[in-house]
């Protein structure tokens, strides 16, 4: 193997440990990453804006004492802002905004020794559980080109399982980490509600439904990242209980016996593909053999036939706020042809809430998390399958001209069992355990306690040494 091949293959964790023992420099990393983008970027459209220049001249600058000093890393075209390059949200209204500062998350990135080489393929405002827009086309799964790399973080997790970078920066409003993680066989966790900050901008977004943090191929790279990202911003409208101790130290920690719940079954009347029931049986199965207790049970939830009408509630009137922003700040009112079609229908249903119907939405979210926070009293992770499908063909999603909410709904059938944990504010995770006979990667979705990230980390690190992914390598790769 060259060098060149070992280097796309090795974590952020033991990237940096080369810099730091003077075996290559940033500059040569940078290089090799660049090269990888420009030869697979053309088959899987994963990096939309590069950002060579600007990476350039950060792997040039003195190293700082951060865990990834001279580690390439990429940002989703999404909410978090790095000053002077574009961000568009996937959207043509945005095609030219170029902010004057950096978000908060990124100046932790920045601390962190990251350096950023580019910005990640999106969905239009991220609605969609897969990576195809108008604006910046459609991102391919390195796995099979002609399927979804998940969304919304979709590009994100394509040019990290192709090997151009080790991890990259994701976000999550309904499972938008988890989802592309899943379908790239990756580690992609969720943490707590307001763990990672999304200042100046935001206090929360979308109800508190959006955490910010990253895709990884191993677990320690994420536990590390999260250290240096968590943590309240001034100003923050609330935050979760702090963390007891570092999360890289819980990494290879004994998780000891934990309370297992499993459930292959959604809340409403979404069928579950077998690859998915049985990739979920896999992992019970595997947790069982790793001495955990594990029954088969799920949170009864009262409100349960009611969830997708709660978060398309939220969610339309987020969208709402966002677009009658920007119109606010343009003097310009937003028409129809400036943004998707499946993306004005929703405005339109946003800008019919009612405030006692948002709020309505908001509590009853608020008793959901209440009613699983009494069933984690007996269990320590509930596990389900992350998505319902395998990753479904690229146009699956796609709104037809009489009805352009169609992938809207069929965004409910791909992914059921992903969004509850944005209402409840949970920490979830999704492991790639499994592969179909296809060679298509199927993640298993593990929930933890509110403030508990912890746990989740000692059982994937615990997961990730009884049955390894990292050495799976897809047909689009360095």
């Amino acid at each position: 193997m060259s060098s060149y091949e070992e280097l796309a293959w090795l974590d952020a964790t033991a990237l940096a440990k080369l810099i730091r023992d003077k075996q290559i420099t940033p500059q040569e990393l940078l290089d090799d990453t660049v090269k990888r983008i420009e030869r697979l970027n053309p088959q899987l459209n994963a990096v939309v804006t590069p950002m060579y220049d600007l990476a350039q001249g950060a792997a040039d600058e003195p190293l700082c004492d951060g865990p990834f000093a001279g580690v390439p890393f990429l940002l989703k075209d999404l909410l978090a802002i790095y000053q002077g390059v574009r961000l568009t949200a996937g959207c043509a209204l945005l095609k030219d905004y170029v902010p004057d500062h950096d978000s908060e998350l990124v100046k932790r990135q920045k601390r962190a020794g990251l350096i950023h080489v580019g910005k990640t393929n999106t969905p239009e405002w991220g609605l969609m559980p897969t990576t195809e827009s108008d604006l910046l086309g459609r991102c391919s799964n390195p796995w099979d080109l002609d399927r979804t790399p998940g969304g919304s973080s979709g590009g994100s997790a394509a040019a990290v399982a192709a090997g151009i970078v080790p991890m990259a920066h994701a976000n999550d409003g309904g499972g938008s980490i988890r989802i592309p993680a899943s379908c790239c066989g990756l580690f992609g966790l969720k943490p707590t509600r307001a763990r990672n900050p999304l200042g100046p901008g935001f206090g929360d977004m979308m109800g508190g439904l959006v955490a910010e943090h990253a895709v990884t191929r191993s677990v320690r790279d994420s536990a590390t990242l999260l250290d240096t990202t968590a943590g309240p911003e001034p100003g923050d409208p609330y935050w979760p209980p702090p963390l007891a101790r570092p999360m890289s130290k819980e990494v290879g920690t004994n998780p000891g016996v934990l309370r297992i719940a499993f459930s292959a079954k959604t809340m409403g009347d979404v069928e579950v593909h077998p690859d998915c029931i049985a990739a979920v049986q896999s992992s019970a199965k595997l947790c069982e053999e790793l001495g955990h207790q594990v029954e088969e049970a799920a949170p009864v939830i009262s409100a349960a036939g009611s969830l997708p009408l709660v978060f398309g509630t939220i969610w339309s009137a987020g969208l709402a706020c966002t677009l009658d922003g920007i119109a606010m700040m343009t003097g310009q009112p937003i028409e129809e042809g400036q943004v998707e079609p499946m993306t004005w229908a929703l405005y339109q249903k946003g800008l019919e809430v009612k405030a006692s119907k948002y709020m309505l939405a908001i509590q009853t979210a608020q008793r959901v998390a209440r009613e699983v926070a009494a069933f984690f009293e007996n269990y320590d992770v509930w596990l389900t399958p992350t998505l319902a499908k395998p990753p479904v063909p690229l146009g699956w999603h796609d709104p037809l001209p009489d009805d352009p909410l169609r992938g809207w709904r069929r965004s409910a059938q791909f992914a059921p069992f992903t969004p509850i944990c944005n209402l409840t504010g949970q920490p979830a995770m999704s492991v790639p355990l499994f592969w179909n006979e296809g060679n298509l990667p199927i993640g298993s979705h593990f929930v933890g306690r509110f403030g508990d990230e912890a746990t989740l980390f000692r059982l994937a690190a615990q997961l990730e040494q009884a049955r390894p992914w990292a050495q799976r390598r897809p047909p689009v790769s360095a």
